[in-house]
């Protein structure tokens, strides 16, 4: 009998300690991931969803995504003239809603009455979402990036904290990691933070010295519309700091031609030449192709 129980106490703690093992999030293995730069595991962010199944920027879409495996949804957020951040990419409502006029002239309750379009233009029976909405439903499921959102800093820090996902967000900004230090960092916990090098701009080489000069941040993202020496330098640089490259494979002019719509006909080649590159972040609206691809070559996360 005392053999019995010295058993029993022995493996109780043992089976609490699995059970804590498998409680871990999905978010919780995706920063994991994101967080050491050795991981060899490829992110992967769906571009405003699912936009080519679902409307863009709708909860459906991003939902798509995550069903997909993918481990960050990029979203756009847009303020209403009462103060409300909705997702909506364009300034305006004509392309992707049946209302029109811009987003910072009407209120929440006029975004409530429209309804989404899809990708060809028809109006579905999808609704816009709040930022708030959107973050709960990715809540320890997937990570967030939220773009055109650094204008509204506090509005998304304030939400993140609210719905208790502040550690699932990336934002991205044009400035260095030092000056989000220096303005946002009395915020007991903030959100990650990663600066955008857009070599199609001239002040693409000054920004990369400022970040350099930094504290290496979490990854950079890398826009170019031609293959240059600044570019591959750059490249070689931000890897050997011991940051994520972040690479786009939406179209052409921001990942110089290795786009997803050539790698819908040559997967491994295109995808396989960001990898080359040393990109560990992808940005992609072809989610299920890119993570069939990373799979076959062991380079993404097993759910």
């Amino acid at each position: 009998m005392k053999r019995t129980i010295i058993g029993l106490v022995l493996i109780i703690p043992l089976l609490w300690g699995c059970s804590q093992k498998e409680e871990q999030s999905p978010v919780d293995r995706i920063l994991e991931i994101i967080h050491n730069p050795a991981d060899k595991n490829v992110v992967v962010i769906s571009h405003r969803g699912d936009w080519r199944n679902f409307p863009e920027n709708s909860i459906e879409a991003i939902e798509n995504a995550i069903r997909m495996g993918a481990d960050m949804i990029e979203i756009d957020v847009m303020l209403t003239a009462d103060s409300v951040l909705i997702l909506m990419h364009d300034r305006t409502l004509d392309r992707t809603t049946n209302g029109k006029g811009y987003v910072s002239d009407v209120s929440y309750e006029f975004i409530r009455s429209l309804y989404l379009k899809g990708g060809h233009g028809v109006v579905t029976n999808y609704k816009i979402p709040t930022l708030e909405e959107a973050l709960r439903h990715c809540k320890d499921r997937v990570t967030v990036n939220v773009d055109k959102g650094f204008d509204y800093y506090h509005m998304v820090q304030t939400l993140a904290e609210k719905t208790g996902t502040t550690d699932h967000i990336l934002m991205k900004g044009n400035v260095s990691p030092s000056y989000v230090t220096a303005h946002y960092a009395f915020y007991p916990k903030n959100m990650m933070y990663m600066p955008i090098i857009d070599f199609r701009r001239t002040s693409a080489m000054k920004l990369m010295s400022e970040c350099l000069a930094g504290d290496p941040p979490l990854a950079y993202e890398v826009v170019w519309d031609k293959m240059t020496p600044e570019v591959e330098q750059s490249m070689v640089a931000i890897l050997e700091t011991g940051s994520r490259l972040w690479t786009n494979s939406l179209w052409d002019s921001l990942c110089g031609g290795l786009s997803d719509d050539k790698a819908f006909f040559h997967p491994y080649a295109i995808y396989g030449a960001h990898l080359k590159l040393g990109s560990t972040m992808i940005q992609t609206d072809r989610a299920d192709l890119l993570i069939e691809v990373l799979r076959e070559k062991k380079r993404h996360r097993t759910r």
